[in-house]
């Protein structure tokens, strides 16, 4: 009679934990992007107040890791929603059809600028241009004019790279190797720079993979200074390092403006104007992720779509533009929200 009892106890916990399993959490899960993480949690805090639903747990963790997280797998101990501060990878949108996550929407929510910001000591800002950035930063420059030689960057100092910049030493507060930024800044900063060398130009040119080795590689010999995910640290530690620069999300210059100051980069500055019409160079769109499979085990995934993407939320006047977020036009942004809002599924592999 025991054993008949306990067989019994075992099969109802068995079956109360798949039904567990299959009505999921009462919470939506976000993981993702540093950058795009305030803009969630703006629209997370105005869903959980307007709705019947939780308030939405969102993690900042990094583009990379997020997306390594979401495509974990499909069940409640997997989060719904990504942010991303760049494309998904094919890499990664491979993983995720790997793991079982094979309706994925993609949602691209607006703009954003990439900064080399500083603390505001009074003075006026810096002006660099793209290549002088990246004959900053890159673990090796040429040696001679032909680029078929590379040496360690010997630049210590903002005036070995001209002598019409600061005599202070070279050190950048920057985000690690899983984050989007990051990969921004390499793609659209530091490889864009190195072509500005007209034998960096032509290797690009005549040795693509040559070319993006030596363009892509950020130093490693103190001058650039690994910071973590959290763009807020990298803040504080500008604050507390007057001399030093870091590089994140506009978003944090822009609720910051009253403390740092944005360097003029090829002599236009770090401004919404700027980066909306793409006159400012770093320069990147910003993304979020929905696992499409989710949205019948987890309450109000569709709706936190719905409220991201009202005119309330990412439209030209809408809360979001207050924290930083550069619009997506009119035209695009109305496409974009039609299908968001219907889950329409990827019907690509990223490129």
């Amino acid at each position: 009679m025991m054993s008949v009892r306990l067989c019994f106890v075992a099969l109802w916990l068995a079956t109360a934990g798949a039904a567990a399993e299959a009505q999921g959490r009462d919470q939506i899960r976000i993981v993702g992007s540093s950058t795009v993480f305030p803009f969630s949690t703006a629209v997370a805090e105005s869903f959980g107040a307007k709705t019947e639903y939780s308030t939405p747990v969102v993690e900042s963790t990094g583009s990379g890791g997020g997306l390594r997280l979401f495509c974990g797998g499909i069940g409640s101990e997997h989060p719904d929603i990504t942010n991303a501060s760049r494309r998904m990878m094919a890499s990664e949108y491979e993983l995720c059809q790997n793991n079982g996550v094979r309706e994925i929407t993609e949602v691209r929510i607006g703009f954003d600028g990439i900064v080399l910001g500083a603390a505001d000591n009074g003075l006026p800002a810096m002006e660099l241009t793209m290549t002088q950035l990246w004959l900053a930063l890159a673990a090796e420059v040429p040696v001679d004019d032909s680029c078929t030689r590379f040496a360690p960057n010997p630049n210590t100092r903002w005036s070995d790279i001209d002598p019409s910049l600061p005599r202070q030493r070279i050190e950048v507060f920057g985000p690690p190797p899983t984050s989007g930024t990051r990969d921004a800044f390499v793609e659209l900063g530091m490889q864009v720079g190195a072509r500005g060398l007209d034998c960096m130009a032509a290797l690009h040119e005549s040795d693509a993979d040559q070319f993006e080795e030596v363009a892509s590689r950020i130093r490693e010999d103190g001058m650039w200074i690994d910071a973590g995910e959290n763009d807020n640290t990298i803040v504080q530690t500008l604050i507390n390092t007057p001399t030093a620069f870091g590089v994140f999300g506009f978003s944090f210059l822009d609720q910051n403006s009253d403390r740092l100051v944005g360097t003029l980069i090829d002599g236009v500055a770090p401004e919404f104007d700027a980066i909306a019409d793409g006159e400012y160079p770093i320069s990147r769109s910003l993304f979020f992720y929905v696992k499409n499979q989710h949205s019948s085990m987890v309450p109000g995934l569709a709706s936190y779509v719905a409220e991201f993407t009202s005119e309330d939320a990412w439209g030209e006047f809408g809360y979001l533009t207050d924290r930083g977020l550069i619009p997506l036009p009119d035209a695009l942004r109305d496409e974009m929200g039609r299908r968001a809002r219907i889950l329409s599924p990827m019907t690509e592999v990223p490129g």
